[in-house]
């Protein structure tokens, strides 16, 4: 019986094939001479301002319009206005664009925030990420300029993001004396999965009133 058992194993394994990470990747763009950082630099640089940001623009919804679509029915502002990835599953990414006053801003925090009110309530309504560290990827997402199937594998998708992230927040310069009360136009994207959630916006451009 042991004997049948290792022939039967022996057989098993004769009939597999072990693929390798590289030869299963093989039709992904390849990692170039600088590796995954010169690749990614290269793209943001050929993209961002030239395709993104003109796409985001043209996409952009009024955030006030945006937030009432959303608190009716979340897919319905979905199909209207945003694009889904990931399936079913996945958030909702939505281009958008607004003018508001800044209820407060937390800018101790690598990860600040300006509190956006909209309706001047006093309120944040929705939250606009000044970095340095930003989260999510919905800059990546919100415009389907980025194909997943060119690039190496989830990793290397991922470095895009953080450097769209990076690359978005760069020229964002907060007055001295804070943000607080003050007014800023903004254009960016955000994901969002419920109604309930507060939007957490990625801006690509951001103007504070004098």
């Amino acid at each position: 019986m042991i004997l049948a058992a290792g022939m039967l194993a022996a057989l098993c394994l004769s009939g597999c094939k072990l693929v390798k990470t590289e030869e299963a990747g093989k039709d992904a763009a390849a990692n170039g001479p600088g590796g995954d950082q010169e690749r990614i630099a290269s793209l943001v640089s050929s993209t961002y301002d030239s395709k993104l940001v003109p796409m985001l623009r043209e996409k952009a919804v009024d955030m006030p319009v945006l937030l009432a679509a959303i608190k009716a029915n979340l897919d319905d502002a979905g199909k209207a206005y945003g694009v889904r990835v990931g399936g079913a599953g996945g958030g909702w990414n939505f281009a958008v664009k607004g003018t508001a006053s800044v209820s407060d801003a937390d800018l101790s925090s690598k990860a600040a925030v300006a509190h956006l009110d909209f309706d001047r309530d006093g309120k944040g309504d929705a939250n606009l990420q000044l970095g340095p560290v930003v989260k999510g990827s919905a800059i990546r997402d919100t415009i389907a300029i980025y194909d997943f199937s060119t690039f190496r594998d989830q990793i290397e998708f991922a470095k895009l993001g953080r450097a769209l992230n990076d690359k978005a927040v760069s020229g964002i310069v907060v007055p001295k004396d804070g943000l607080k009360g003050k007014t800023l136009t903004f254009l960016g994207a955000f994901s969002i999965r419920s109604a309930g959630e507060m939007p957490l916006v990625t801006p690509v451009s951001v103007e504070v009133a004098p």
